[in-house]
């Protein structure tokens, strides 16, 4: 029998923010299955700030987890101060308390860190996995975006995800990824530092959707689309934005509309200048930096189709979610989307303006046609639960 250290760090680390991002998710959705069906087996660490990595009390963490997915659910609607009173009582407590594992004595043992916090620091990393013997070590590389396309990063995360994958190639006793994108892409790394016998998993993320209402659109309302995911260079903006302006040049007043989902992130001085200032794309495109999950679903389902047109992506949850509401998607025709979209999406290179204007104006002034049925959604319960096998193999063959 397995006992899990689930680290959340990124969790405490992003428990302000009013909204998650796609790996803010996934850590959350291991935490809330790991409550669930093995709380027994479950022990939650953390680094602190400061430095110092500690086991967390079990029941306090589990309140912390279940105030920050109500608090994310709904976009960050509460004033957040039952989240942050959370986070600074696990803090305090890691700092104060000496690192006692849960599990200790008790079998053998698996450290879970799913998201990429502190892999630029391999002994904090070692020193949790001496501090519970016996233990494997089983890291999660959502993508190799920052090292392989430094250019869409912020400086220097470049040579930051190089030290994180270092960490991963030199001390991981098996590697969870979402796709075989990553899988051969990481493969490299781990022949590099002679651990190629290192077994890596593809899990792919589930989908959570929440209970929304749905309702036709009005008579004569405009048709629109949705764009979700952060405002940053690779996720390729621009070129909807450039689109945009054709289209109401074009059309006037009948052009769709676009709706931009998401926060603002980093190196996008062009895209927010075009959306701030461009007269054109003042009435026909809207921005929501954080909406609810159920408001967020409700837009999908009304739109023409979910626009998605990345440059690189490790997997493309968007993708995933918008094709489980049976919506339409027309999506960069990259590797990772034809994995995970198969046949379902309308794929373009993500550099075809024309070729995107023509779908977008098809879409826009024909009528509406349903999704290409077929494709199969799995629940983030069912992706964790296989996760969770792939761990147990990987304990019981040290």
């Amino acid at each position: 029998m397995t006992y899990f250290t689930l680290d959340v760090s990124r969790l405490l680390s992003r428990s302000g923010e009013a909204v998650p991002t796609g790996i803010d998710r996934v850590e959350l959705a291991y935490a809330e299955y790991l409550m669930r069906n093995a709380p027994q087996r479950t022990e939650f660490a953390a680094l602190h700030p400061l430095g110092r990595f500690g086991s967390l009390n079990f029941e306090a963490a589990s309140r912390f987890i279940h105030r920050l997915s109500a608090r994310w659910a709904q976009a960050g609607l509460d004033d957040g101060r039952a989240v942050l009173a959370s986070r600074r009582a696990l803090h305090r407590q890691i700092l104060l308390g000496p690192d006692r594992a849960r599990r200790a004595g008790q079998g053998r043992g698996a450290y879970l860190l799913l998201s990429h916090h502190h892999l630029t620091r391999p002994r904090v990393i070692a020193r949790a996995i001496g501090q519970r013997r016996g233990t494997a070590f089983v890291p999660m590389v959502h993508d190799l975006i920052p090292s392989d396309y430094p250019e869409y990063a912020r400086p220097k995360e470049g040579e930051k995800h190089l030290r994180r994958l270092e960490t991963v190639a030199r001390l991981a006793d098996g590697i969870l990824v979402p796709s075989e994108s990553v899988k051969r892409g990481l493969l490299p790394h781990l022949r590099q530092a002679g651990r190629a016998h290192v077994p890596i998993e593809v899990i792919r993320h589930g989908v959570h959707l929440p209970e929304v209402g749905t309702s036709p659109p009005a008579p004569g309302e405009k048709p629109y689309f949705v764009c979700l995911g952060t405002i940053e260079p690779r996720k390729n903006h621009l070129l909807l934005l450039n689109i945009w302006r054709r289209l109401v040049e074009k059309h006037g007043a009948n052009a769709p509309r676009l709706v931009l989902i998401g926060r603002r992130g980093w190196e996008n001085e062009n895209v927010i200048d075009m959306i701030e200032r461009c007269p054109a794309l003042r009435d026909t495109v809207e921005e929501y930096d954080a909406l609810p999950d159920a408001r967020v679903s409700q837009l999908i389902l009304g739109a023409r189709a979910l626009l998605f047109p990345s440059f690189a992506e490790g997997f493309g949850l968007p993708l995933a979610e918008a094709l489980a509401l049976g919506v339409n998607v027309v999506c960069s025709d990259i590797p990772v989307f034809r994995e995970v979209g198969g046949a379902a999406p309308e794929y373009l290179d993500p550099l075809d303006g024309l070729g995107w204007l023509r779908a977008i104006e098809h879409r826009s002034f024909s009528p509406a046609q349903p999704a290409k049925p077929g494709w199969q959604a799995i629940s983030w319960p069912e992706s964790v639960a296989q996760a969770m096998q792939f761990v147990e193999q990987i304990t019981t063959c040290r």
